[in-house]
């Protein structure tokens, strides 16, 4: 049997139902109902997400618990007909915690292979550890430096991850599968898998190095092309991008600020009858018109599996094509209120005991939560923290000041115990939360114009970075100004910057390669290397508690 036929046996079989047991009727009717239960950005959160990362906005405006492996399992459960095929639209595994992490996310891959997912676009966090680490998490065999986990052998995806617009280089052919084809109902919907192609900005170079990402439309047009040349019509996009919406709005509401999202879904090939998004952690359900002038839906379903996304449409037989007018989406919360799919409890609670020693050693202490809310200009008490820490680690290196990507610190440090290790008590689980992609610490030598030069690359046509300064540095923004010309009073130890003199700056190695669109760090073709940015964390937390949350007066401004 192939993988291809085994992902889809596993797939219909999660449901407990397959095409044969149907009734002669729903084989022989004019048209064919297809129902698609979608996930987004789940990033390894196995245990339910906690703080603001656990709440979700329901259909009644209310803020109410969500997300976590075994409610997901329930919900899909509850929502899964014999019509249902199972998909993602990446970011599946990357930035995880811990439980997650630790295995380098199989665990992760595992459940959705569980739960029946059968195919998914590759998300950006997808290439956290690299392009063939990513290969290792699809086709099987244990990690090349930590070996196997403790469940042995790792077997590879279930499902097939999907990105038409990744190339290698040299060829300008795939380097991942662009497509896949599922049949239900003795009907044929083709799966069409894109990355957003401002991936090579936020991830770092070296994981990717040989490979380019193209114009997210050129690539499913090309994808879809092909699928019709193999008689399938109904198409399905799963696409890594997205688009904002307003903080609040309930599931199924459309106030997107149209966007890179909505781009692709618009102009995308008439022959792509859905577009399922992601990337933006947002919830939106909304219809928008091809270049034929025929709707088609676009939705996204949250992140951090809060949110499942549902969509019903009918094929016609005949024509083997979607009828628009049957399209209907729907975002379901994954709520707790619920029973917890107890195989899937089970094996959460497997996976968190094996990580349980690790996780629970406490390294340090804190005296009040540290947080990632900004102030006016965007300073955050955890960013400080972390540049600091930073700085520290890059100290014998000659540093003189650190910078923090916003994005890199991704969960906060709150005083309150989140088990039994005490109030005000930071464990390596929780220091993993705020730092877990393993980035390289290092330092570049940037001149005071170049450092000037830097900080105004905070603001690019893809929105605000604002980069987290050490103590040793202060600066100035103006937002009304223009892009370029926004920074100003820029100070390290106190003494203002001359653009002439040569200053050690720290950052990690995503910084440094130009991720974020900083490309600056770039002019310093040989920075100096130094430890992992969780190990610098570790230290600093283990040599400077307790930590109170620092005045945040490093960025002034407007």
């Amino acid at each position: 049997m192939t993988r291809r036929r085994i992902t889809l046996a596993v797939a219909l079989a999660g449901l407990a139902v397959g095409v044969a047991a149907q009734p002669a009727a729903a084989q022989n009717g004019p048209t064919a109902p297809v129902r698609l239960l979608a996930l987004n950005d789940f990033h390894g959160n196995l245990e339910p997400p906690t703080g603001s990362s656990g709440t979700a906005v329901d259909e009644h405006g209310a803020s109410v618990p969500a997300g976590g492996a075994a409610y997901i399992a329930a919900h899909l459960k509850r929502l899964a007909d014999r019509n249902t095929v199972t998909v993602a639209q990446g970011d599946l595994i990357g930035a995880s915690p811990l439980i997650s992490a630790a295995y380098h996310d199989e665990p992760s891959v595992e459940f959705l292979g569980k739960v029946g997912v059968t195919a998914s676009a590759v998300g950006n966090h997808e290439f956290d550890e690299g392009y063939k680490e990513l290969l290792r998490i699809q086709n099987g065999g244990c990690h090349p430096v930590d070996g196997c986990s403790p469940a042995g052998a790792w077997k590879g995806a279930r499902f097939d991850y999907l990105g038409a617009n990744v190339l290698k280089e040299q060829t300008n052919r795939p380097a991942i599968r662009p497509w896949t084809i599922r049949e239900i109902n003795g009907v044929r919907v083709g799966f069409i898998g894109v990355v957003t192609r401002t991936t090579p900005t936020i991830v770092t170079p070296s994981g990717i190095q040989g490979l380019k990402f193209d114009d997210e439309v050129a690539a499913a047009n090309r994808a879809a092309a092909e699928l019709k040349r193999r008689g399938v019509r109904a198409m399905v996009l799963l696409v890594h991008e997205g688009d904002q919406a307003p903080s609040g709005q309930r599931p199924d509401a459309c106030g997107v600020v149209p966007g890179a999202g909505t781009r692709i879904a618009r102009d995308a090939d008439p022959e792509i009858d859905v577009v399922l998004s992601g990337h933006t952690h947002q919830q939106y359900v909304c219809k928008v018109t091809d270049p034929k002038g025929q709707p088609r839906l676009y939705s996204s379903g949250s992140s951090f599996g809060r949110v499942v996304t549902q969509v019903d449409f009918r094929v016609d037989r005949r024509t083997r094509d979607v009828v628009r007018s049957s399209l209907k989406g729907d975002n379901h919360v994954v709520t707790r209120d619920v029973p917890p799919d107890p195989e899937i409890d089970q094996f959460v609670k497997t996976w968190k005991e094996r990580v349980a020693p690790v996780a629970n050693k406490p390294i340090g202490r804190i005296t009040a939560d540290l947080t990632r809310a900004p102030s006016p200009t965007g300073e955050t008490a955890m960013g400080d923290v972390i540049a600091d820490a930073q700085l520290a680690s890059m100290k014998d290196q000659g540093a003189q000041v650190a910078l923090m990507n916003p994005g890199g610190v991704r969960a906060d440090l709150t005083y309150a115990a989140s088990g039994s290790e005490g109030d005000g008590v930071v464990t390596y689980g929780e220091a993993f939360a705020v730092q877990p992609f393993s980035n390289i610490m290092g330092v570049a030598s940037l001149t005071g114009a170049q450092l000037d030069a830097l900080l105004e690359q905070q603001w690019t046509s893809a929105g605000e970075k604002i980069l987290q300064p050490s103590s040793t540095l202060r600066f100035t923004i103006d937002r009304s100004r223009p892009v370029g010309d926004r920074v100003s009073g820029i100070t390290v130890d106190g003494q203002p910057v001359d653009p002439a003199a040569t200053y050690k700056v720290a950052a990690n190695n995503f910084l440094l390669g130009g991720g974020d669109g900083f490309t600056v760090f770039t002019e310093d073709k040989n920075p100096v290397l130094g430890p992992v940015d969780l190990d610098a964390f570790q230290k600093y937390l283990e040599t400077s508690s307790p930590i109170s949350p620092p005045t945040l007066n490093r960025i002034s401004g407007r």
